[in-house]
């Protein structure tokens, strides 16, 4: 059975978006510099993507690298959203609706993992109680600003245990 892992790159000060959304300064870092990172595309089986994602800012768009992890993504996508488009996209599935695009991501992917790219998209399902794990790719930046790892106005109190850490990537399992 395939796990459902929010995945995603943060600074050092907890942001994995600048202000506004901004992600050009993922342009600065090279993922297939780390093995680690690297092996990670070759495990998913699909992506679970929140619609501000999934049409947002790519700091590789118009380039050979353009896309999830780096242009090397191709498979499977689910994207969550309530403003489903007329025109269908190549190998990508619009649902509105939280349980019935996990359920499809998890079809979709065999047993391999789901990735959850996106913050709003992964508060849902943390939420809902359907993440199993977070891999966070702590990255050498101070953003200052911007959307964070996980934000939750009143706060919560979320319990992960540690499953590994292996250079800058720290994966955790969500205890539900």
């Amino acid at each position: 059975m395939s796990t459902v892992q929010y995945q995603c790159s943060m600074s050092l000060d907890g942001f994995i978006a600048g202000p506004g959304g901004d992600m050009s300064w993922l342009g600065e870092l090279v993922l297939e510099s780390d093995p680690a990172t690297a092996a990670i595309v070759h495990q998913v089986g699909a992506l679970l993507i929140g619609n501000n994602t999934f049409r947002g800012d790519d700091p590789n768009k118009g380039t050979e690298s353009e896309g999830a992890y780096g242009g090397q993504w191709t498979g499977p996508s689910i994207v969550l959203t309530h403003n489903i488009p007329d025109t269908p996209v190549p190998d990508v599935t619009f649902v509105s609706d939280l349980e019935t695009a996990v359920a499809m991501a998890k079809e979709a992917a065999g047993d391999k993992v789901v990735s959850v790219l996106g913050a709003n998209v992964a508060k849902q399902l943390i939420e809902a109680g359907l993440l199993d794990e977070i891999l966070v790719w702590i990255t050498p930046v101070l953003l200052g600003d911007g959307v964070r790892l996980f934000d939750h106005p009143g706060g919560t109190n979320i319990k992960l245990e540690v499953l590994d850490m292996t250079g800058p990537n720290m994966l955790m399992r969500v205890v539900k």
